[in-house]
């Protein structure tokens, strides 16, 4: 409804699979979205423990699902076989973290949604997740690549905080950060 009212979404919290749902809705609308998704992980597990919609496999139902055109993971450092059997099977291009750069992330064309799960981020900027992955990006490096999409965006999700883990909110004032600058590729 919110798209249907020319509105641009932007969805807060929850683990990753709720990206699938609001995906699915906002592709119902407008067609195949293209993802720019920052993450430790890539979240294309067929099934995760048995369960195939659970956070580690949002992104595997958008793309069997015809939900999205074009994938860009950025950030991923916990890639196995399967999942990158599963990239390739769709077609998605990672950026692993050994190989960042802001300068060189693909931006997608529009219609572009962002996703960001707060554990891309090291820890040591992002304390507040239920999955520490160090060596990740920092919160400049994903304001980078955000400061380059020139397109606005048709919607966007910041998921996977836990305030059980963080210290003294640094993680809450990212999250915020990050929704702010979403909030601002939104109104252009």
């Amino acid at each position: 409804a919110a798209v249907e009212a020319g509105a641009i979404p932007i969805f807060l919290g929850g683990d990753h699979m709720v990206t699938y749902p609001i995906v699915a809705g906002i592709a119902d609308v407008l067609g195949p979205v293209n993802i720019l998704h920052f993450d430790a992980h890539p979240d294309i597990y067929d099934n995760f423990e048995g369960d195939p919609l659970s956070h580690a496999s949002p992104f595997a139902r958008i793309m069997e699902n015809g939900l999205a055109k074009c994938l860009v993971q950025v950030g991923i450092r916990t890639l196995n076989s399967h999942c990158r059997k599963q990239a390739n099977r769709f077609g998605v291009e990672i950026i692993e973290m050994r190989n960042f750069d802001a300068a060189s992330v693909r931006i997608p064309e529009a219609p572009l949604y962002v996703s960001i799960d707060m554990d891309a981020l090291d820890p040591a900027f992002a304390p507040g997740v239920s999955h520490h992955e160090p060596g990740g990006l920092s919160v400049r490096d994903i304001l980078n690549v955000l400061h380059r999409i020139e397109a606005p965006i048709v919607g966007a999700d910041v998921v996977e905080y836990n305030p059980t883990r963080d210290i003294n909110g640094m993680t809450a004032v990212v999250a915020a950060k990050f929704v702010k600058e979403l909030a601002g590729l939104a109104a252009r």
